[in-house]
């Protein structure tokens, strides 16, 4: 077993964590890194895929996990730099699983960023949703992002393939990134504040 290849693998997945996305520079410092974005897609393509009947959460896990794990070499580029660079997303991430065990994941990859199936489908939804969530987040913190990109967040919406998604994009515009923790059993609901 190709044990070499699979720490290499190992760290380098551990580097996502340090790499910002490139919409940084728009919004603030603050915002989710390459591997927060990952954590949050695979819980939206989880529920995505309980909502539109997809059995195969293994495959939408996987296809989750690999979406964006070419950008650990071939780097995330926002909508205006992609007007402007060549990236080699495909070579990257056959370069990063190459000789690891998890190497069947590039035929994953592939079958995401073709978009054709239902899990490729999920997983691309909960992509662009993620984007719409951490917006949601900025204005609540009172950043105006969310206002000015307004048009270009109705673009990528009118893109989401499966009903569901559309639905929980036309939710997340009204909702409260606090409701979690607000309505969640605490002190104040259930606990010692509690009259």
């Amino acid at each position: 077993m190709a044990f070499e290849k699979d720490l290499e693998l190992a760290f380098e997945i551990g580097n996502l964590r340090l790499i910002q996305r490139s919409w940084t520079r728009f919004l603030m410092p603050n915002c989710a890194n390459l591997a927060d974005h990952h954590l949050r897609v695979i819980w939206i393509s989880l529920i995505l895929a309980k909502m539109e009947g997809v059995k195969d959460i293994e495959k939408i896990m996987k296809m989750a996990l690999v979406h964006d794990l070419d950008e650990s070499r071939s780097v995330d580029v926002d909508y205006v730099s992609r007007q402007f660079a060549e990236r080699k997303s495909e070579k990257a991430i056959a370069e990063t699983l190459k000789g690891s065990s998890l190497e069947e994941f590039i035929e994953v990859w592939k079958e995401y960023s073709a978009k054709e199936s239902i899990e490729a489908k999920i997983v691309k939804d909960a992509d662009i949703l993620d984007v719409d969530i951490e917006l949601q987040e900025f204005e609540a913190m009172g950043s105006r992002i969310k206002k000015d990109w307004k048009e270009h967040r109705k673009a990528q919406a009118e893109k989401l393939f499966t009903e569901s998604a559309k639905k929980l994009w036309l939710e997340l515009q009204n909702s409260n990134p606090h409701a979690w923790h607000l309505n969640a059993s605490n002190r104040l609901t259930a606990g010692d504040w509690k009259k």
